[in-house]
């Protein structure tokens, strides 16, 4: 495979400093989302929005704005911005059988230009009994998929020690979604090691966070430590996605041109 001729990447270090301004997330984070997740309506929240802003926002801008500052400082490509990288507390119902007006959880992702949509992200939950941290490429563009699913196949060996180095880890390569038979042009990866791999449509692994976790200022090390371990995963999909491969061709069987229409 063709690899890209942007300059390597220089390793993440070894250790990691706590970032400041971030105290942890207060019980009352907490009792604001169980409260909601009770009273999913204007009447409920509107009164509270200030809860929210303060218990919930104020402090994960704070922890956006640590992370960033310590992710730099490992060397991991990694920024938020603590302005946009929150996720909007309203759902949109539009079309959604689900009409509940609100999330009854915060989230957030940093990403290597901080934009929410570049590929190969951190993201980060916050809720009550269910916290937790990603890392890796979920639901690519297909453009993206094509490159990363071609990376697969082209050098196998080296995502298959990626996914074991993952996995023995702790935090294993997973998928939420998967083709149940090859794509077209990947026929060749039929009874391989990585035939699996190839379905797939994201590439993440996750850890889950304790609440007593998230109200910790140690927060900051642990989000840190996590993106340092999933580096790999993330080099590999970047690496791919910056590789000048040629597109994809994939034949097409003949069809006989429709008759004239005159």
């Amino acid at each position: 495979m063709a690899r890209s001729k942007a300059k390597a990447k220089a390793k993440p270090k070894a250790a990691t400093t706590a970032g400041t301004g971030f105290a942890g997330f207060r019980p009352a984070a907490f009792a604001f989302f169980r409260g909601l997740r009770h009273n999913n309506d204007p009447d409920w929240f509107k009164p509270r929005k200030a809860v929210y802003e303060t218990e919930v926002l104020a402090p994960f801008r704070a922890l956006i704005a640590a992370l960033t500052a310590a992710l730099a400082e490992a060397g991991i490509p990694l920024a938020g911005d603590p302005a946009r990288s929150i996720f909007r507390i309203y759902r949109d119902v539009r079309f959604s059988p689900d009409k509940r007006l609100y999330k009854t959880h915060a989230g957030a992702v940093l990403t290597r230009s901080g934009e929410k949509r570049d590929p190969g992200l951190l993201y980060l939950h916050l809720e009550p009994g269910a916290s937790m941290m990603a890392a890796g490429f979920w639901h690519p563009e297909p453009p993206l998929l094509t490159r990363l699913r071609r990376a697969i196949v082209s050098d196998p060996d080296r995502f298959v020690a990626i996914a074991a180095t993952l996995d023995a880890a702790g935090y294993p390569i997973s998928t939420d979604e998967a083709l149940t038979r090859l794509p077209r042009g990947f026929e060749a990866a039929k009874g391989t090691p990585v035939e699996d791999y190839v379905c797939w449509k994201s590439f993440t692994a996750d850890a889950a966070l304790r609440n007593r976790d998230m109200q910790s200022p140690a927060l900051v090390d642990l989000i840190v430590d996590f993106a340092r371990t999933l580096w790999p995963l993330l080099e590999w999909g970047w690496e791919a996605a910056e590789d000048d491969m040629p597109p994809l061709v994939i034949p097409m069987p003949a069809r006989p041109l429709p008759r004239p229409d005159f």
